[in-house]
């Protein structure tokens, strides 16, 4: 069954963030002659598909293997080679990513430089198609997009936690955004924990009371009620999955169907069985639900 786990970068609205990818994107094709040492003035992604590649990434050794993927930091000095005795194929990408209209979400984060994508069977063709479709000079509207979901899921796989003392520190009212949007991915990436919505809270910079009516003011929802909705959410994921109404609560750590059942109601406006009826209407030609009207009303919190 797949998992939807994370939403460190997918919880985000897409107005809130800016990516530029500031170059073509580089594919990879490296002999055992091929050898690199460079610091880059922006972000780089750098994901392997055939062969091996050694690096030392501050003097930090390390090898990238097909499935796997690293991120080089600005700044950061990086030295390459390939021992061979296979082509070492893969792609990078220099890419800035902004948080609304600021510099450098990614220094906002704590990640794990290096690691194997878990989805690296639905991305492999992806990042195949994104090799080979990439022009030399240039950056297309199709490699924006699908860089941005090769991102997402480095992100996901990669993501620790919010550093305490980031790289850029904003101010005012960007940095109660920033603030606001840190605590509900923190409640996105774990709705199932009962904590999370209180630990998210405490989390911020702010007065509790504040950040609380500021929190709402900006999601629409209350900590826990966004809580609830992301909750649901999955639960929708796992009954469009296959899972049962019995099994699903399970999943969400609800011990009580009928308790659940009328928690999915409450949250969302229909129980388990009549969004079930809506998805198989859908699959002969029917509206599920939310068309425009009913996704505004959604977005604006009602």
């Amino acid at each position: 069954m797949d998992e939807i786990e994370g939403g460190i970068l997918a919880a985000i609205p897409p107005s809130a963030l800016t990516l530029t990818l500031t170059r073509a994107a580089i594919r990879m094709e490296h002999s055992t002659t091929w050898a690199i040492d460079k610091v880059n003035p922006v972000d780089d992604l750098v994901i392997c598909l055939e062969g091996r590649g050694h690096y030392l990434i501050d003097d930090e050794a390390l090898t990238l293997e097909p499935g796997e993927a690293m991120l080089i930091r600005r700044g950061q000095r990086f030295r390459g080679h390939n021992e061979g005795p296979a082509t070492y194929r893969g792609v990078a990408q220099h890419f800035t990513l902004n948080i609304y209209g600021l510099h450098d979400l990614i220094g906002q984060m704590e990640l794990r430089p290096h690691l194997r994508l878990t989805r690296w069977s639905l991305l492999e063709p992806m990042v195949r198609h994104y090799r080979q479709s990439a022009p030399p000079e240039s950056v297309t509207l199709g490699q924006h997009h699908l860089f941005m979901v090769l991102l997402i899921a480095f992100v996901e796989d990669a993501f620790i936690g919010w550093r305490d003392s980031a790289t850029y520190q904003p101010e005012g009212a960007h940095a109660l955004d920033l603030a606001v949007m840190k605590a509900a991915t923190m409640i996105s990436a774990n709705p199932i924990d009962p904590e999370i919505a209180s630990r998210a809270v405490d989390s911020a910079p702010y007065n509790r009371d504040y950040f609380l009516r500021e929190f709402q003011r900006r999601v629409g929802r209350t900590p826990r009620k966004y809580q609830e909705y992301r909750r649901m959410e999955l639960a929708m994921h796992h009954l469009e999955s296959g899972l049962n109404v019995s099994a699903t609560a399970a999943e969400l750590g609800y011990a009580d169907p009928y308790y659940f059942s009328r928690m999915f109601k409450r949250t969302l406006g229909l129980s388990p069985r009549e969004h079930m009826q809506r998805i198989e209407k859908s699959r002969h030609g029917g509206f599920m639900r939310l068309d425009e009207e009913e996704q505004a009303e959604k977005l604006a919190g009602n």
